[in-house]
């Protein structure tokens, strides 16, 4: 089941966000579109060429052309595999968040759903407020839906 953050740990990970944000701002690049197309991205292909190139520049560096900023070269590959390695621990984070978001969030609209019923039956007992309540509610379940991934329950929360 989902974990619930307490209010610390909230603050603390805010904290620690903000300065992972700081710590990296440095390293954060914004690339327009036109900048991406000119880049692009080096595919696995490419990564193969790279490491190749960069194995004789180790082993065989009088086969390598003079040409290159080799210094360079292995400054940009060793910032390219910490990046690497950084987005992979974010991404792991991020995954993890989104599933502990999306147990919240299902259970926020069962538990919806659970009052949506109970309002349509006090509303047909006359207790006041909940007719109107089920008024307002009943805009989210509109009858000619096209699409929808749980089906949206009628006045009697019988799928419709």
């Amino acid at each position: 089941m989902a974990a619930h953050p307490g209010e610390e740990q909230l603050e603390r990970t805010h904290v620690l966000m903000t300065n992972l944000e700081n710590e990296l701002s440095g390293l954060i690049v914004n690339l327009t579109g036109d900048d991406r197309s000119r880049y692009g991205r080096v595919n696995e292909q490419n990564k193969l060429l790279i490491n190749k190139v960069r194995d004789y520049a180790q082993t065989s560096p009088s086969l390598c052309s003079p040409d290159v900023d080799w210094a360079e070269f292995e400054r940009d590959y060793q910032s390219r595999n910490s990046i690497e390695d950084l987005i992979l621990r974010l991404q792991n984070l991020v995954t993890g968040l989104k599933n502990n978001k999306t147990l919240h969030d299902f259970d926020n609209y069962q538990a919806a759903l659970d009052d949506y019923s109970y309002t349509c039956y006090k509303a047909k007992t006359s207790v006041p407020g909940f007719e109107d309540k089920r008024k307002e509610l009943k805009q989210f379940f509109p009858r000619n839906r096209k699409t929808s991934e749980t089906p949206a329950p009628d006045d009697n929360n019988q799928p419709i």
